[in-house]
């Protein structure tokens, strides 16, 4: 099996330094962290949820440690649509709408479409193309990405802040060429199979949309109309499939899970309720353990925690291990009004999976629920230390210092909720209502003067560079 660092000298393209020298990959990630933030606060589509979240992480990560540049920095998110699509921003954000998720037939498919777009992040595609214009403007460059991606994902994503003539203008140049996508397929594939999947299953997947396209005509998967699909294309993978090893991969438990936990939100909790409930009756499942965490789930969101309870006692007696099964258990003790057990379930859950962000925020609010609020308080600056750009952990801590009338500390954490979502505006007002809060030391204070003059320079450096973006729209 070929090695990551023999698979960085296999033949890869050029990555484009001239584009590169230009546009930096700080000044990248900064702009696809404002696109992100963008898609947070404005796109309803948008899916705020820690366990989904934390999956789709995993596998990204997995395939990253596999691909040419594992020290790679990727986040991954998703949009709630069904339709069959992913798309590679700024900066390693790649964004997956659910239906690709619920279309995809194995987790060898599903990584395949993650390889794809990694492979688009680390060739530098987007950044390659866009560079072409020569938009020297950040703020013209963001506007300029959120319309297009609007344009390729088929929704109103961050309402596609540009006007649609100058979206439609700049579309087909910055749509990836064939070549890239060749590049795409090719390095991604090598990605995939080094990962430990099936790399049949790029092959499976993307045939599959193909004929979806042919069956529907003019309403081909979106991800054929922001990745079209060549018969050079389709024989390359087809041909590198078959000539690679054969390797049976069984997909993981977490891969079911997140598909059953997508499948329920889909539906009103008693269509998720009947549905695995059939399922479940007529044995016609991939696993047993995610229809009936389906069915505990949909039981969950009907307020039917007794009901929920049983179901998971069931599924618990399989013996099966995920951080989601911990997530659902913690989540009915605390809807049942028990905190402290939901709390006990988080925390003994966190020593086994020390990385799920999902298990971390449930337990911070189950002891804040429990009034645990000094213990809520070192864990949440425990977890700050490793996670530092994480804003939902300055919500909570925002919340620990409001429940002990902690005002100053209160609105200083509340401003870095609001600064890492992109909200300066609002940043600013909390570090001066911590300004006139009487409760802190002088250190304290000083601390929020100084982080309070850096946010008004922030602030005008932006609005300098909206006036720079609006005079090259002229």
């Amino acid at each position: 099996m070929t090695s990551p660092a023999a698979l960085a000298t296999d033949e890869l393209p050029d990555l484009g330094e001239a584009a590169r020298a230009e546009l930096s990959p700080q000044l990248e990630r900064k702009i696809g962290e404002r696109i992100l933030n963008e898609i947070r606060l404005r796109e309803p589509s948008y899916v705020d949820d820690p366990e989904l979240s934390d999956y789709l992480n995993r596998l990204g990560a997995r395939l990253l440690a596999a691909s040419a540049d594992p020290t790679a920095d990727c986040y991954f998110f998703l949009v709630r649509d069904n339709t069959v699509n992913a798309f590679a921003m700024f900066g390693g954000f790649i964004g997956v709408n659910t239906g690709t998720l619920l279309t995809a037939q194995s987790e060898s498919e599903l990584a395949a479409v993650l390889a794809h777009e990694i492979s688009h992040v680390l060739q530098a595609h987007l950044a390659r193309q866009i560079m072409r214009e020569k938009q020297s403007s950040v703020a013209t460059m963001i506007a300029m990405a959120v319309g297009v991606l609007a344009a390729r994902s088929n929704s109103q994503v961050a309402h596609a802040t540009i006007a649609s003539a100058q979206a439609g203008s700049i579309q087909a140049q910055l749509a990836y060429s064939r070549d890239f996508e060749r590049e795409a397929d090719r390095v991604g594939f090598q990605t995939l199979g080094q990962a430990g999947f099936d790399v049949r299953g790029m092959a499976d997947f993307f045939g599959r949309l193909q004929q979806a396209g042919r069956v529907y005509e003019n309403s081909a998967p979106v991800y054929l109309r922001s990745h079209p699909l060549t018969v050079e294309r389709m024989s390359d993978m087809q041909n590198r499939a078959q000539s690679a090893p054969y390797r049976q991969v069984a997909d993981s438990l977490d891969f079911q899970l997140v598909r059953a936990k997508l499948r329920a939100q889909a539906s009103t909790p008693q269509e998720g309720i009947s549905e695995f409930t059939r399922q479940l009756r007529e044995k016609k499942y991939a696993s047993e353990v995610a229809a009936r965490y389906g069915l505990s789930y949909s039981l969950l969101r009907a307020k039917d925690t007794a009901g929920a309870q049983r179901e998971y006692d069931a599924l618990a007696a399989l013996k099966p291990s995920s951080p989601l099964l911990a997530g659902l258990a913690a989540a009915i003790r605390f809807a049942d009004n028990d905190p402290v057990g939901a709390a006990t379930i988080y925390r003994e859950s966190l020593q086994r999976y020390p990385q799920s962000m999902a298990l971390a925020y449930g337990y911070a609010d189950a002891l804040l629920a429990a009034k645990e609020y000094q213990q809520a308080r070192i864990f949440l600056d425990g977890q700050l230390q490793l996670r530092s750009s994480d804003y939902k952990l300055y919500g909570l801590l925002a919340r620990t210092f409001s429940a002990t009338g902690k005002r100053l500390q209160q609105h200083r954490a509340q401003a870095e909720f609001y600064f890492l979502q992109g909200q300066l505006g609002p940043a600013v007002e909390q570090l001066q209502f911590a300004q006139q809060a009487a409760d802190g030391s002088f250190f304290e204070q000083s601390a929020v003067d100084a982080r309070l003059r850096e946010l008004r320079r922030l602030q005008a450096e932006e609005a300098k560079q909206r006036r720079s973006g609006f005079q090259r729209l002229q």
